[in-house]
């Protein structure tokens, strides 16, 4: 039952992507169900059987309807590229996937309820602890090996193959097999991929140019360096700015595919601490960057979170950046957090200063699409620096320092 739950918030997000930032909204239908199915544990009508069935037309359902792209919502902020989203709009894709999600859940949890019912209330407490941490190490282990979701799949069809047992009707088998086969088909989709975190994909944006995407929202380009100076010249401004430094050593907390990386070595650093929380980007930038900045050796790479990072190394840098570290993931249980926010904290800027040589300097940039957003950092950034920062803007809001 856990490791449903788990699949089902880690998929559902995948092609949903209004789930990526609302993935409670599926945390909260699992727990509607599985209420629901405990109270019908001694009704007389079983939806354990329907549960596989269930399952099967949900991944059919979402299969069919995906919705890849969004920029829409004004209480959203995006910060990848993009258009308007295609698929089922946000007021009835939500619905349906929260009912759904109850459902399936409310089946399995009536079949766990009935076998609770079999032992004492502590001993069935026992099981469902201990079934509760079987479940969620699974699923943790399967997404720390980026296991697609083929392999969720066949673990959970197995799972209920099991249960079954010889109560099986033919019903069963076609409806498991069926999203068997629609999950095997989205496994070998060309340039997806899964790793701990997102659904990847990467395709032909214009000549020269591919586009990363995760959980359907574009978020990095991979571009040659020369072709970025002359479409991007913003990425490069740091390095005027800190142009009498000797860049001895560089720090880039959201290396990503190896774009920053690369214009930080053709920038004269003469070594590039490169740090990326998600191993999978890093592999494909090491495969498919055309500077091929990873296989450099004047970089060492840390898969690791930026923040962590600031708190466990004790080197010091001319220069440190955060380079777009957007991860587009909600931290699990928070429905506000995402796993870089705890680096725009005060402690975490401090925490960088601290790593900076006497004469280094620090620099973030992002897609910043309101000016309170851009405010509130520079206002941390004073806070940690002691004055105010240089704030360079480019698009509408034009040059603000």
């Amino acid at each position: 039952m856990l490791f449903v739950e788990l699949a089902l918030i880690r998929w559902l997000g995948s092609n949903v992507l209004y789930l990526s930032y609302f993935s409670n909204f599926v945390l909260l239908g699992s727990f509607l169900g599985i209420g629901v199915g405990f109270l019908r544990a001694k009704s007389t009508t079983d939806l354990f059987p329907w549960a596989a069935t269930m399952l099967a037309f949900l991944v059919v359902f979402i299969l069919l309807f995906p919705v890849e792209i969004d920029r829409s919502g004004g209480e959203l902020i995006y910060f990848g590229a993009g258009s308007t989203p295609s698929g089922l709009p946000m007021w009835v894709i939500l619905p349906v996937v929260f009912l759904m999600t109850a459902a399936v859940m409310a089946a399995i949890a009536q079949g766990v309820g009935r076998m609770f019912a079999l032992f004492e209330p502590l001993e069935a407490y026992r099981l469902d602890i201990l079934g509760s941490l079987a479940g969620i190490t699974a699923f943790s282990f399967l997404s720390f090996l980026s296991a697609p979701p083929i392999v969720w799949g066949i673990a959970v069809t197995i799972a209920f193959l099991a249960l079954y047992g010889r109560s099986t009707r033919a019903l069963h088998v076609i409806a498991l097999l069926g999203m068997l086969v629609l999950l095997g088909r989205e496994t070998i989709t060309p340039g997806d991929s899964w790793s701990p975190y997102y659904k990847i994909s990467v395709s032909n944006f214009v000549p020269g140019v591919k586009l990363l995407s995760v959980n359907g929202i574009p978020h990095q380009v991979i571009v040659s360096m020369a072709r970025r100076k002359q479409t991007e010249p913003v990425y490069f401004q740091p390095y005027h700015r800190v142009r009498f430094n000797q860049l001895r050593n560089v720090l880039i907390i959201g290396a990503g595919n190896g774009g920053d990386v690369a214009i930080a070595l053709a920038a004269g650093a003469k070594h590039v601490d490169a740090v990326e929380i998600d191993p999978r980007i890093y592999q494909i930038g090491r495969e498919i960057n055309p500077n091929h900045p990873y296989q450099d050796p004047r970089v060492t790479v840390h898969i690791d979170d930026g923040r962590a990072f600031l708190q466990q190394s004790r080197s010091r840098y001319d220069l440190i950046l955060f380079a777009l570290p957007d991860s587009l993931v909600l931290v699990s249980g928070q429905s506000s957090l995402r796993l870089e926010s705890y680096l725009f904290t005060i402690e975490a800027m401090r925490a960088a200063r601290s790593h900076l040589t006497p004469r280094g300097a620090f620099g973030m940039y992002n897609f910043y699409r309101e000016v309170w957003l851009i405010d509130r950092l520079a206002g941390t950034l004073q806070v940690a620096y002691g004055h105010a920062p240089c704030v360079q803007s480019v698009g509408k809001y034009g040059p603000l320092c």
